[in-house]
């Protein structure tokens, strides 16, 4: 198929992302730039030319849009994924291709605010993701976002499912969380097997389908997950009954965390690996925090990994360290010890990003019973 989208299919795409009414009367594009900390990279540079080709080719149907206004914004990157947006942008003077944010010197800015006013409609193709400062930014009401980080043109293909029988089934999987109140993991690195549980009281599930028709949301696309944000402990005398042994594979090197009140506490496997993320997790306890629970279909639906976590992570079963709070939980950038360290780390259970750690089941139980959703990495029920 094709890795392009021509002016009808982006036409097609707003209106099934967005669902665009008469209120609707701005479309911003918001792209961030390298700069001297984060140099450039080919993919990089490819999704700012696709970028530029979107916003070329929807002006070309803006009218039949009913949008007074398309804008591209560039930005400086703010030099970590889901770190908080800085201030200002630069909306573009013209269809050049930015390679810098030193290029942005002299240009004119607005406020991201002032942006976000007069357009409600946002894409965010960027090379760092800005999904948690944005999931922030629509709780004013004011507009919705898509956001796009790492988005490649091999991902195309992924906005031409069938986002309705998505919807179905991560609707159905965020009643499931809703509903439980702990996710008991079992996990087999070779001979061996490895049980999580994450306590998910207090907690509200949700459904993230890449279709965004109201102000006030924010999410990614292409899109296919339900997740859920693990209670944190933050009520006095309640602590988090999350604990167990969690193990994720990072460059070939299984490293097995202990889990003890929603914390990896420490690390017990060895290797250069475990070593680093020993070293990790005492220096940035913020990254420590498990953040989320997230259970991506896409995978069903016949895609491969393409590298981007974007995609990746709506594969399958995924979950992720640190920030939360733009999901519902606690923790946000103040806990870290600089913006440049914020991070929501996802680590996905598929066979092709972690074949050494087989995912034999998870159960969610409670109140209405147990509910086994997945066995031998396969869904169950949907």
């Amino acid at each position: 198929m094709s890795e392009t989208l021509t002016p009808r299919e982006l036409e097609q795409l707003i209106r099934r992302v967005f669902q665009p009414s008469a209120g609707d009367r701005g479309l911003a594009v918001v792209v961030d730039l390298p700069d001297a900390k984060l140099a450039d990279n080919p993919d990089w540079a490819a999704r700012r030319a696709m970028a530029v080709q979107w916003v070329t080719a929807l002006r070309e149907v803006q009218g039949e849009l009913g949008l007074e206004r398309i804008t591209l914004a560039w930005y400086p990157n703010v030099g970590g994924n889901n770190a908080d947006l800085p201030s200002d942008c630069f909306p573009a003077a013209s269809e050049a291709v930015l390679d810098h944010a030193e290029d942005l010197a002299g240009a004119a800015k607005v406020p991201f605010a002032e942006l976000f006013a007069t357009h409600s409609l946002v894409l965010a193709p960027t090379e760092l993701s800005a999904t948690a400062p944005l999931k922030v930014a629509t709780r004013n009401g004011e507009f919705r976002a898509a956001t796009m980080p790492g988005f490649l043109a091999s991902m195309i293909p992924a906005l031409r499912l069938d986002y309705e029988e998505i919807n179905r089934r991560v609707n159905l999987l965020a009643q499931w969380l809703d509903s439980a109140e702990t996710a008991e993991h079992l996990f087999r690195v070779g001979d061996r097997e490895h049980r999580l549980r994450l306590d998910l009281r207090h907690r509200q599930g949700h459904a993230s389908g890449g279709l965004f028709p109201e102000n006030g949301i924010a999410g990614n696309l292409p899109s296919g997950e339900a997740y859920i944000v693990p209670y944190e402990g933050e009520i006095d005398g309640d602590p988090s009954r999350t604990a167990g042994i969690l193990p994720v594979e990072i460059d070939g090197e299984v490293v097995l965390y202990e889990i003890e009140s929603n914390r990896a506490v420490s690390i017990l496997s060895e290797g250069p690996v475990s070593a680093r993320e020993a070293e990790y997790i005492v220096r940035e306890p913020a990254y420590a925090n498990l953040s989320e629970l997230g259970l991506g279909v896409l995978g069903d639906f016949g895609l491969e990994p393409t590298g981007s976590i974007l995609l990746d992570e709506k594969l399958g079963l995924h979950i992720a360290f640190g920030r939360s709070d733009h999901f519902g939980g606690t923790v946000g950038p103040q806990h870290f010890s600089s913006p440049d360290e914020v991070i929501h780390l996802d680590r996905v259970y598929i066979h092709q990003m972690q074949p050494q750690v087989k995912v034999v089941e998870v159960r969610l139980a409670g109140p209405e019973g147990d509910r086994v959703i997945i066995r031998d990495g396969v869904f169950l029920g949907l």
